[in-house]
């Protein structure tokens, strides 16, 4: 395939990523996909359908939700509230959410943000037939009671929804806003990411929504909330591929985030021996030599978002579909604009 370094002309690209999204394309869920290279889009472009009941089209301006894309949000308000010296990375936990078991004592910030806290995961603490959706609230009542540990904080990796849902409530005891609302009015509306929500059923709405669907006995058939989908902190943003191109904007230069605390998101804090193209942890992002990404799963979506800051390239998938996961799509894509992809 060609590559940049090659000069392919723009529409031979464009129409060899369409090749690649074929299976995306027509009367069935579909994607997004954004490629930027210097903060110019190169890929801009919607495929397939957001709602299949409505018949709606994917286009940019659709909103996806992010699921575990949503934690480098949830990692760059802690860091903006250090910033603003209201709370530091190095607390326990436990001053800021006292009601968690002297067990957690050892738990700082930090090891909620690299997966380093040992907490037991909440969804292993649900009824398995749990219907009623949960909320970060309900996440640290479940952990109150938890006594258990995997290993002592800060002595290894174990991926965490829990730790970010109690980091969402932070932002809140600290901020005094609650977590949306600081989302909203400290990184969304700075940037001008002005679709873009943290969505509260029956207190928020999602513009321009994509609705989750997963394929059931060969038939697409819409799966858009499970019980977990209403806690923020770990994956309740929505957002699209035009807003997210304003947030890689500004994770290369200080208009939101300091030199120092975009630098320390992106270091590897934390090492990961078990996972395929990852070397380790930092703040809301997985680190793999000069590649920064995250994927996202949700029940009838997959997403991912992979940046090579040196390299200025950036390549985003949302999808509204239980399946495929995405990351070896993005990988694809990015290998037509990179002479190499590492």
């Amino acid at each position: 395939m060609p590559s940049a370094d090659r000069a392919a002309p723009r529409d031979t690209l464009q129409s060899s990523v369409d090749a690649l999204m074929h299976a995306y394309t027509g009367k069935a869920p579909g994607a997004a996909v954004l490629v930027l290279r210097d903060g110019r889009p190169l890929v801009r472009r919607g495929y397939g359908l957001a709602d299949l009941e409505s018949g709606s089209p994917v286009t940019p301006a659709t909103n996806f939700r992010l699921a575990s894309v949503t934690k480098q949000f949830t990692a760059a308000s802690i860091l903006l509230l250090a910033q603003d010296d209201k709370l530091s990375l190095d607390d326990p936990v436990r001053k800021w959410l006292p009601s968690l078991p002297a067990s957690d004592e050892a738990i700082t910030l930090r090891h909620l943000l690299t997966h380093a806290s040992r907490l037991i995961d909440y969804e292993d603490l649900m009824a398995p037939d749990a219907t009623e959706q949960v909320h970060d609230i309900d996440v640290l009542h479940m952990l109150e009671g938890e006594q258990r540990l995997y290993f002592p904080p800060g002595t290894g990796y174990r991926y965490s929804n829990g730790a970010y849902a109690l980091l969402a409530l932070i932002v809140g005891k600290a901020s005094g806003q609650d977590f949306a609302t600081f989302l909203r009015e400290r990184i969304f509306k700075p940037l001008g990411m002005v679709n873009t929500v943290a969505y509260e059923k029956g207190i928020s709405t999602v513009p321009h929504r994509a609705y989750g669907h997963s394929l059931v006995d060969g038939h697409w058939m819409r799966t858009d909330q499970s019980s977990t989908s209403a806690v923020l902190g770990d994956g309740g943003i929505y957002s699209s591929i035009d807003d997210l191109a304003k947030w890689d904007a500004a994770l290369y230069d200080n208009r939101l985030l300091s030199d120092s605390s975009r630098a320390d998101a992106v270091s590897l804090h934390n090492p990961i021996h078990d996972e395929t193209d990852v070397e380790g942890y930092g703040y809301g992002w997985r680190i793999h030599g000069d590649m920064l990404w995250h994927s996202g799963e949700t029940l009838g979506g997959r997403n991912v978002i992979i940046r090579w800051p040196h390299r200025h390239l950036t390549v985003v998938v949302l999808t509204n579909r239980n399946d495929p996961e995405p990351y070896r799509l993005a990988r694809r894509i990015a290998a037509l604009y990179l002479p190499a992809t590492p």
